[in-house]
């Protein structure tokens, strides 16, 4: 059976304000890089834009194969502990978001791992990217990413190693 990390982020400049997400997928085998999704999503929180890279990053894993195992890693506390089952979910805007990750893959399928921030470094840089893309009036585009270029070495030995 094939195995996928998911590494996801989303932040916001401001609580609430322009926000966007990043997701990354990556061979849990092999290391390698398989995908990666980011979008600017217009003013929202933080928690909303970190739940939607989570959706996003499930969603491109999903895409490839979905019979995978996946192992969620987030830098987002909330985020973890909530899909994890062990807190939960009160706010109005999170629940739906997280009843969509959970139907992505069966709930057998999918693990999460909190990480720190400094370990999130490629998701994070999508997020920022599809945020600096927002501020200026367009989407993200994967032809102008750099976001692997600073990550890929330090993911690969985290996954690998």
């Amino acid at each position: 059976m094939r195995g996928f990390v998911v590494e996801a982020d989303g932040g916001s400049r401001g609580n609430p304000g322009p926000a966007g997400y990043g997701a990354v997928v990556i061979d849990a085998a092999s290391g390698e890089t398989l995908a990666e999704a980011a979008e600017y999503i217009g003013v929202a929180t933080n928690n909303v834009a970190e739940y939607k890279g989570l959706v996003a990053g499930l969603k491109a894993a999903y895409a490839l194969d979905p019979e995978a195992k996946v192992h969620v890693r987030m830098d987002s506390k909330l985020v973890v502990e909530q899909m994890s089952g062990r807190w939960k979910i009160k706010h109005p805007d999170m629940k739906p978001l997280a009843a969509q990750a959970a139907r992505v893959f069966p709930a057998s399928s999918v693990t999460y791992e909190w990480i720190p921030r400094e370990k999130n470094k490629h998701a994070d840089r999508l997020a920022n990217e599809a945020m600096d893309a927002g501020k200026q009036g367009r989407q993200w585009e994967p032809a102008r990413s750099t976001a692997e270029l600073g990550a890929r070495d330090e993911t690969a030995a985290r996954v690998v190693g």
